[in-house]
């Protein structure tokens, strides 16, 4: 029984970082085929209430246990936080990519300098450590950075 679990934490544990892996994949050739004349915000508006009618369906098919007021009354400023975030996520994409920046170096720099600018955040909020190999493949990842971008 003890195998069974351990497979399901396993399958859980890496199959929510394939949903990020395909979700992000799709996330830049969308944004990618956005067209260039559409006015951002129009554009992200329509993204914005698509995914809010999919949480309404998803919240109906998933109902939070102790309902959606109780669910509100949980929320804090992280929530208000991260929408800023990921508005400027968003803007960002679409502005480097009408700016020229090419889907498979933009995602690439951006997301190698958001990792290293983690790593002391992970350390100094969550006590989180890196061990001997990590801080090598951080090395790797930022000479990785600076070879992709050389001129």
């Amino acid at each position: 029984m003890k195998r069974i679990g351990k497979r399901m934490n396993n399958l859980v544990y890496f199959g929510t970082i394939l949903i990020i892996v395909v979700s992000s994949v799709l996330y830049h050739l969308f944004q990618k085929y956005t067209p260039a004349n559409v006015n951002p915000a129009v554009a992200l508006s329509v993204t914005y209430a698509i995914a809010l009618i999919a949480c309404l369906i998803y919240i109906a098919i998933v109902p939070p246990k102790t309902g959606i007021t109780g669910e509100l009354k949980e929320i804090n400023w992280a929530s208000i936080g991260l929408a800023v975030a990921i508005l400027g996520i968003e803007f960002g994409y679409l502005a480097a990519y009408r700016a020229g920046w090419n889907i498979n170096l933009g995602s690439l720099v951006s997301n190698v300098i958001v990792a290293v600018m983690l790593i002391p955040l992970g350390a100094l909020l969550f006590k989180e450590h890196l061990l001997g190999q990590q801080v090598i493949g951080l090395i790797v990842c930022i000479a990785g950075l600076v070879l992709v971008n050389w001129r």
